[in-house]
């Protein structure tokens, strides 16, 4: 159920948005402040999943109350409702961190859309943080060897900035923990970030998954959705194997970079977002640029800062610590007690071809602690990790 605040001194237009919005979704939950600093206190009590906030209110405007809750709770998506004299006003909270306004009197569609599409964005970031908690321990970037020495002193140098970055490597070499200690160690640590498969999403989907929808756009599009990059405003976007994206989608993700605008499938209206893009690939670009599969300006566009993670076979004198790493947090997940590796089964594991790089040693690990012995010997290396 979604609860709903309407922050409104009008008891005529608090009745007229009460009943729109109830009778649109029985689920709706809706609460009702007379006053700026009525609602002020409502929020910081209570947990809304969408407030509409008048701006000229008496003891406490609108505007003021945004920037108080953006402070402590800025998952909130907040609608500013404006007169005619206040759209000036209106266009400068989205600035301040509101999701939309709306003009009195309200327009059905308009507020119905409008309330749709914040709702779909909170959800999107309430999962997401939930998501990062419960995985962002997982993302921890083990090894002490030269390379990957070298790229935490980039990601170090760079993490705190907004440039944009391109992550090159093969695949299961850990590109996606290089993105997400870049977020994690910048500025935007505190608001999501959103991971897109280009590879995993249909070539005719992966606008609509990037930029939203409008109702009726194409088959199967029964309502208005915000798409990623709504999702990620004021955070970070990770456009893994980017490689794979389609050109018509390219060049939609090179305006949003040039502009800072984003428009949904079906619709010419801008909507302005403020991400910072980290890209990922497996291929080599320019190759692909060669051939005419991926846009020049593109790739300079998301090559600011370049980080190539090297293959595992790069770097084997971190296999001892990753085997060490894995052991330990694979046992705790399936509560097993923690085994331990022989000298001759480590030096046996940094002598393989590890073509599947990090992911592969990760799931011989794990097979090796369920089938080897209560100290995993060469000999269980040679029976269980067969290659």
């Amino acid at each position: 159920m979604s609860k709903i605040l309407i922050i409104e001194d009008e008891a005529a237009i608090r009745r007229v948005l009460i009943r729109i919005i109830s009778e649109e979704n029985d689920s709706y939950e809706v609460e009702e402040a007379e006053d700026g600093l009525l609602g002020l206190e409502m929020i910081l009590k209570n947990d809304y999943d969408l407030v509409l906030c008048d701006i000229k209110m008496p003891k406490m405007d609108g505007v003021e109350v945004l920037e108080k809750i953006k402070k402590v709770k800025p998952e909130i998506p907040f609608v500013m409702i404006s007169g005619h004299g206040d759209l000036d006003t209106a266009v400068n909270t989205m600035r301040l961190g509101a999701f939309d306004y709306i003009s009195k009197p309200p327009d059905l569609n308009r507020l119905l859309n409008t309330v749709r599409n914040a709702l779909d964005k909170k959800e999107l970031i309430v999962e997401n943080r939930r998501l990062k908690k419960k995985v962002s321990k997982s993302y921890e970037m083990v090894g002490e060897s030269p390379a990957i020495f070298h790229i935490k002193e980039i990601i170090e140098k760079v993490a705190f900035t907004d440039a944009r970055v391109l992550i090159t490597g093969s695949n299961g070499t850990g590109k996606e923990l290089v993105a997400h200690w870049l977020h994690d160690k910048s500025l935007r640590a505190k608001s999501s970030m959103i991971e897109v498969n280009c590879a995993a999403i249909p070539s005719e989907l992966i606008e609509s998954e990037l930029f939203g929808h409008v109702k009726g756009s194409f088959t199967g599009a029964n309502k208005d959705r915000a798409g990623k990059f709504e999702a990620a405003n004021g955070g970070t976007i990770f456009l893994d194997e980017i490689g794979d994206m389609s050109l018509s989608a390219q060049a939609k993700v090179l305006r949003a970079l040039q502009e800072n605008k984003i428009q949904r499938v079906g619709s010419d209206r801008d909507i302005k977002v403020d991400v910072r893009i980290i890209a990922a690939t497996n291929k080599d670009l320019k190759k692909e640029i060669s051939e005419g599969k991926f846009r020049e300006d593109l790739y300079h566009r998301l090559a600011v800062i370049l980080i190539k993670v090297p293959s595992l076979n790069d770097r084997r004198d971190d296999i001892p610590l990753l085997i060490n790493f894995f052991s330990d947090k694979i046992s705790k997940e399936q509560g097993t007690p923690l085994k331990s590796f022989s000298k001759e089964a480590v030096i046996k594991l940094k002598q393989y071809d590890w073509t599947g790089n990090i992911r592969e040693l990760r799931n011989v690990v794990e097979r090796l602690i369920i089938l080897g012995e209560k100290e995993v010997s060469e000999n269980d290396v040679a029976l269980f990790a067969s290659k």
